[in-house]
């Protein structure tokens, strides 16, 4: 697994009035939120040093999206990117051998991506993503 997060999505309980904190309180730089001609699809991204990026997300929609039960587990996961498909697949055997749990095996996304979830042997959970939006500069 190559070192590069490229994405932290926050669970937030209200994503109109998170937007307003990030955006508006912050001053974060957003297109706002997009994603919404998707069923739980509706994200905000923020951009941050080095291409970091910070996304908030429904909580209830990030729950849904990894199977996990909404609450504490689902309020915050680190993305990361990969430059192909099959990268995913190996970040995800990787994460298994070391002792991740898989939580959603990798699969093609609804915004066209492939992407899969695992949790550390803390909890933290993870996304593995191809984003054909978001590739990593090498």
């Amino acid at each position: 697994m190559r070192p590069r997060i490229s994405v932290l999505t926050l669970g937030v309980a209200d994503l109109g009035r998170a937007l307003a904190f990030y955006r508006d309180g912050l001053g974060l730089p957003t297109q706002g939120i997009i994603g919404q001609e998707y069923e739980h699809g509706a994200v905000a991204f923020f951009d941050l040093s080095g291409g970091l990026k910070l996304a908030i997300w429904a909580q209830a929609d990030l729950a849904h999206d990894t199977g996990l039960p909404a609450g504490p587990g689902v309020r915050v996961s680190i993305g990361h990117n990969t430059a192909d498909r099959t990268e995913v697949d190996q970040v995800m055997r990787t994460a298994r051998a070391a002792g991740a749990t898989i939580i959603k095996p990798a699969a093609d996304t609804f915004y066209g991506g492939y992407a899969g979830y695992f949790t550390d042997p803390d909890g933290h959970l993870w996304e593995i993503v191809w984003n054909p939006d978001l590739i990593p500069p090498d």
